[in-house]
């Protein structure tokens, strides 16, 4: 069976396309068929922009996906910006058409990497919040955070929502170069707490594997 694995943030722009990215790469050197699925995307006017990235490096590593297009990526897409329950006008998610999708993607690969929408409490529609797709995939999630004031709070948050919800999971800091005051304002609670953390710039290779991982 495929293994699945979930690529979700503690908000929106913090880096959940880079990182899928990056896994693709390492987990392809680490001798896997490697696969890439974002059931959702929003804002999307002509071509959905985190899908078309991940089509262009999933097809360079994967040469079984060559054949595939954005669509096959991304199954739904809506215009507006937005949650998915808002941009989508309040319809229900039509899980069947992600399911055959994914199944498609599947049959290509032994990994697959699915990229989430925003964070974990973003509605994809009156019944279903985003950390819900996790479970209904059945999938080991990596939740991404930032390192910018703020990141202790909303790191825990998810990970409390990710402990309550029984997911299996591990979790990465993603630090921007104009992150210069972590190391002082936020890492010292991580370190002091005894909390085992990744760094996606240093950790790449110990998360790939820790993923993986029965």
């Amino acid at each position: 069976m495929t293994k699945r694995i979930f690529i979700t943030a503690t908000n929106t722009d913090i880096g959940k396309t880079y990182v899928t990215k990056l896994l693709i790469r390492e987990l392809t050197e680490l001798g896997h068929r490697v696969g890439v699925f974002k059931p959702i995307e929003t804002g999307v006017s002509d071509l959905p922009i985190d899908g078309s990235a991940l089509l262009e490096v999933i097809q360079h590593h994967n040469k079984a996906m060559e054949h595939l297009t954005v669509d096959d990526i991304v199954p739904i897409q809506y215009v507006l910006p937005a949650a998915p329950f808002v941009a989508s006008g309040g319809e229900s998610i039509d899980m069947q058409k992600i399911d055959k999708a994914l199944e498609k993607i599947e049959t290509l690969c032994d990994i697959v990497l699915i990229e989430g929408a925003g964070g974990l409490m973003v509605p994809v529609d009156s019944e279903l919040m985003m950390i819900d797709l996790i479970d209904h995939f059945k999938a080991k999630a990596l939740l991404v955070t930032h390192c910018r004031l703020g990141c202790i709070n909303d790191t825990l948050l998810s990970l409390n929502a990710l402990k309550n919800a029984a997911i299996e999971h591990e979790w990465t800091f993603n630090c921007r170069e104009d992150d210069n005051t972590f190391s002082e304002v936020s890492e010292p609670y991580f370190l002091k707490k005894d909390i085992s953390t990744y760094h996606i710039s240093r950790d790449l290779n110990d998360l790939a594997k820790a993923l993986i991982k029965a």
